[in-house]
């Protein structure tokens, strides 16, 4: 080894990581994070560990429940329009619609944004997005991790993860279990694709030759990268009142696996779900998907949300009082279908879809 290479002075940030940029990094997000505290966290930034203080929070005798999520390569969508203010939006919505669907409200989030070399503007608009997501939840923003990884990632490239914990009173977890035959199955608007399934969006969007500031073919008025990163909606001050009050029996969140896959997880052995798929009207964002790719309804079915974000199983006598308070709350809602007892007890909850899609 020559003298010149053996007086080398190796440094962090010559290798690529910026310890300075990550520490000037935090003291921007601090006030973003302080604009999610509530009652059981501060939402201060900067220690080793964040505290949550569940009985300031109101809860004498909780059951803690926890959730954890991407939101997958509708990121490469962001990154390529160099949109990265909602983004956040769609991570904490993925993780808190997971916890109602257990009948929790979200108390505190956490976030792990990874790069390949920091860019200060695009974390705080990323965190940015974090943050209002967890206002809309009502949840605070107690830590995070941002992890300069070169050689792992791309310069330009990044992934984001995070991590949820709700509370329910013990006895308020969901589902119940005297979900029965006539119970009644209502679903809740999405507002798009929320996170699932832009492998395939972003397969077909490639094959058709369709750039993402083009004017969407389903909505002329946006491009279609804007239209397609329509933040998920966080449903959890629409429902946790009518949790409170015993109106909801179960929740199934549709995320990955759709209607299909997600409304059996909460039903009992012996139940199946029917549902009319004519009643509510297909999104145009789907239609377009269907028709450009020559999807059959059972892949369309069990890869999108298809317009339902969430299911409620309920009691009949509950059906009036949701359809009035839940739109109260801004949500649009349709009687989707019900519970139906299997051929026999013992079998695996399934879907049994009445009808077509319609746009």
């Amino acid at each position: 080894m020559s003298n010149d290479q053996n007086s080398a002075h190796y440094t962090y940030k010559a290798a690529g990581v910026d310890i300075d940029a990550g520490h000037e990094l935090v003291q921007e997000l601090k006030p973003i994070a302080a604009q999610t505290a509530r009652l059981g966290a501060d939402a201060a930034l900067g220690g080793f560990g964040a505290l949550f203080d569940l009985k300031a929070a109101g809860y004498e005798d909780p059951i803690i429940v926890a959730a954890t999520d991407g939101v997958g390569t509708k990121l490469k969508i962001a990154l390529e329009l160099h949109h990265h203010q909602t983004i956040g939006i769609d991570l904490v919505a993925m993780c808190v619609n997971d916890l109602i669907a257990q009948g929790a409200e979200p108390l505190f989030m956490m976030d792990y944004l990874a790069v390949g070399k920091l860019s200060q503007h695009i974390a705080v608009e990323v965190i940015q997005g974090v943050a209002d997501g967890c206002r809309q939840a009502g949840c605070a923003l107690i830590g995070g991790e941002t992890a300069e990884m070169p050689g792992l990632y791309q310069e330009s490239d990044y992934d984001l993860a995070g991590f949820a914990v709700g509370a329910a009173d013990r006895g308020q977890l969901l589902p119940h279990k005297d979900i029965q035959d006539g119970d009644v199955l209502l679903g809740i608007a999405s507002s798009g694709l929320h996170a699932n399934g832009f492998s395939l969006v972003r397969r077909l969007v490639q094959d058709q030759g369709l750039k993402y500031w083009d004017a969407a073919p389903f909505d002329p008025d946006r491009k279609l990268g804007d239209a397609l990163l329509e933040p998920t909606r966080i449903y959890i001050k629409s429902l946790l009142g009518a949790i409170h009050a015993g109106k909801i029996k179960a929740l199934a969140h549709i995320t990955g696996g759709g209607l299909t896959e997600n409304v059996p997880r909460v039903l009992p052995k012996g139940c199946l779900a029917e549902i009319n798929l004519e009643a509510w009207t297909l999104p145009a964002v789907f239609d377009w998907l269907q028709t450009t790719g020559s999807i059959e309804q059972t892949e369309l079915l069990r890869t999108f949300n298809c317009g339902i974000g969430m299911v409620i199983v309920t009691a009949p006598e509950n059906v009036a009082l949701l359809k009035k308070s839940l739109p109260d709350s801004g949500e649009t809602i349709f009687e989707v279908g019900r519970i139906a007892a299997a051929a026999t007890p013992d079998a695996a909850p399934e879907v049994h879809y009445l009808g077509n899609l319609r746009p």
